[in-house]
């Protein structure tokens, strides 16, 4: 195929055609319900292109893209459980962007199929998508396939049982994005229609699937083009910023950790939108900039939590009375880094021990006051570190007050 390179001022805009709209159930206002007509996006194809950054932007996508390398190179074997950390932190900020919310104790109880409420379901569906697309990535031949990510769809929804019988599928009528709720009446954006969705699926794939052009950028418009195709019924945000560190981990930009980029996007929600509105219109440098500089804030407060982490373990250990390397209680302490909240199962399946052996070593931990039982978890006992769980919830808070100053600096 041949290719076109084009410039930040030039990506090509989306097109639009006018299709006939009816209600399929006669729902909503009257003006919904005598709509007749709505104008549809199409995106451009965009296999071929290659995006070029202006000068001064790719200076800055090399000095991220290095920056992300080299934490991934330093903690990410020699800390290789903080991934179970930033993990979590970008489910969670990133479902946040949906309005989907819970507290770490809930979401904690629904990754060990406790019982939560709903969103604290589905923050932990969300973490099982995103791990599920980021190793697929990473594995050789290290190609990001459709396929992953119907699967990683599936994860998301399959606990949802409003959704369960689309987990999985793109979606087969129109949608729209803003608006009425019943009709694509002044929506801010109309997807292209749901015949075209796989062949744009296919062409997003091929250009995710190269390696000549910043990775950074890449990612950036890999996203913007995935929410403008909008291939699902309903999850198409959490998959997409999922596809941002998918393209980073094919491209071997991060070989171990995931940075959470979403808690620097969740600070300023109308912005991240109104750069997905920009690369519509024709300008891919807006999206590209943002991911790039939530990049950078999440690289750098992703390094402080290492940090705080090591002290963490070290504190633990000392209030613990040094645990012998292989004793029940230090393998527990070193899960406990990357798993903050556990049940008796869990510490039985990691440490494979005895369940009386597991109840001894938490409570252990629990008299040196490294654990604390959860609230609420009686009948099925739930045990939280408090300082892991504080400096995820830290770091996210670090991100998003990062990311605002930025944005307020730059106003």
């Amino acid at each position: 195929m041949a290719r076109v390179t084009t410039s930040a001022a030039d990506w090509p805009p989306h097109g639009a055609v006018t299709r006939p709209w009816r209600q399929t159930v006669r729902r909503g206002p009257r003006a919904d319900r005598q709509l007749g007509e709505v104008i549809v996006s199409l995106p451009p194809l965009i296999a071929g292109l290659t995006y070029s950054p202006e000068p001064a932007l790719l200076r800055m996508l090399e000095a991220v893209a290095g920056g992300l390398t080299h934490l991934d190179m330093v903690h990410g074997r020699t800390l290789a459980a903080l991934n179970g950390l930033l993990l979590r932190t970008e489910s969670v900020d990133s479902s946040k962007i949906e309005n989907v919310d819970a507290s770490l104790s809930d979401y904690g109880r629904a990754l060990l199929g406790e019982g939560a409420n709903a969103s604290a379901v589905s923050m932990a569906s969300a973490t099982s998508a995103l791990d599920r697309m980021i190793r697929d990535a990473g594995m050789l031949p290290r190609t990001l396939r459709k396929e992953a990510m119907l699967r990683a769809h599936h994860d998301l929804f399959s606990r949802v049982p409003s959704e369960s019988v689309r987990a999985g599928h793109v979606r087969h009528r129109q949608n729209w994005v803003g608006g009425s709720d019943w009709s694509p009446r002044g929506a801010l954006h109309v997807p292209p229609p749901p015949e075209t969705v796989d062949a744009y699926l296919d062409d997003l794939f091929a250009f995710a699937n190269r390696d000549d052009m910043p990775a950074l950028a890449q990612a950036a418009i890999v996203h913007a083009q995935f929410e403008s195709i909008h291939p699902f019924t309903d999850g198409n945000g959490r998959i997409g910023r999922a596809l941002i560190h998918a393209v980073l981990r094919k491209r071997r930009v991060t070989r171990h950790l995931t940075v959470p980029i979403a808690s620097g996007l969740v600070s300023h929600r109308d912005q991240y939108f109104g750069a997905l509105n920009d690369y519509r219109a024709g300008n891919a440098s807006t999206i590209v900039t943002m991911l790039a500089s939530a990049a950078s804030i999440a690289t750098r407060e992703s390094r402080r939590t290492a940090a705080e982490v090591t002290e963490t373990r070290e504190r633990w250990s000392s209030a613990a009375g040094h645990p012998a390397p292989g004793t029940p209680a230090y393998r527990l302490l070193d899960l406990l880094v990357e798993e903050p909240i556990i049940n008796i199962p869990l510490v039985m399946e990691r440490g494979d021990v005895k369940d009386s052996t597991a109840l001894d070593a938490i409570g252990e931990l629990q008299k040196a006051g490294v654990l604390q039982r959860a609230p609420r978890s009686r009948r099925t006992p739930v045990w939280l570190a408090p300082d892991v769980l504080r400096e995820v919830h830290d770091l996210s808070i670090r991100i998003s007050s990062a990311s605002l100053n930025l944005h307020a600096t730059d106003r």
